[in-house]
């Protein structure tokens, strides 16, 4: 990645935060830990080409777990431009005190809201950005039903990516542009916009 020595040891010294914090809760799996770098720092560092734009100032991480891949946005962006927010939507205690304890460390411009994202309405925000959390379809139900507001929805998808975002389709209209993983070759990043549900 193309940051500066500081944020890369910040990514760094993240990673072994959620290691260390790993052997009293599980904030990521076991079987993963090994490859913690690449399979969930650098997973969710590549997404920021689609959030490092003009126009988005507020990123809302719902279903955060460890901060995946708030946390890690918040320290990428922090040097670019001091006024991004994220804002975390975990309903877990551990998980949502945790992000909080990283959010602090790193002087990240943030919120946590120990909340069931579900439960929550009139939610305003630039991107909505969710990874491992629900299937699409959910997640474009939580976007229509309880945000009044936002430009853009983030997702990580799979090897079935195309046909979940062709069954999407049946049901509601959207834009979106789509890159290639680089963690996993089946995998895919989708950036939605202009969502509206067909037939109201």
């Amino acid at each position: 990645m193309n940051v500066s020595r500081e944020t890369m040891e910040e990514l760094e010294e993240y990673k072994n935060d959620i290691l260390d914090r790993n052997k009293e809760f599980n904030l990521i799996s076991k079987s993963s830990e090994k490859e913690i770098s690449f399979r969930h720092i650098v997973d969710s560092a590549q997404t920021i080409d689609f959030i490092d734009k003009n126009d988005i100032k507020i990123c809302t991480d719902i279903g955060s777990g460890a901060g995946l891949p708030g946390v890690v946005l918040g320290i990428l962006m922090k040097p670019k431009k001091p006024v991004f927010k994220t804002i975390f939507y975990e309903k877990s205690y551990h998980k949502s005190n945790f992000i909080k304890e990283m959010a602090q460390k790193y002087k990240l411009n943030s919120k946590i809201c120990k909340k069931n994202i579900f439960n929550e309405t009139n939610l305003k925000t630039d991107v909505i950005i969710s990874r491992a959390f629900k299937p699409l379809p959910i997640i474009f139900e939580i976007a229509f039903k309880n945000f009044v507001n936002f430009k853009y929805i983030i997702l990580f998808l799979g090897k079935s990516g195309k046909k979940i975002l062709k069954d999407a389709l049946k049901i509601w209209n959207f834009d979106y542009e789509q890159k290639k993983s680089i963690t996993n070759e089946e995998s895919m990043i989708v950036k939605i916009y202009n969502l509206k549900k067909k037939n109201g």
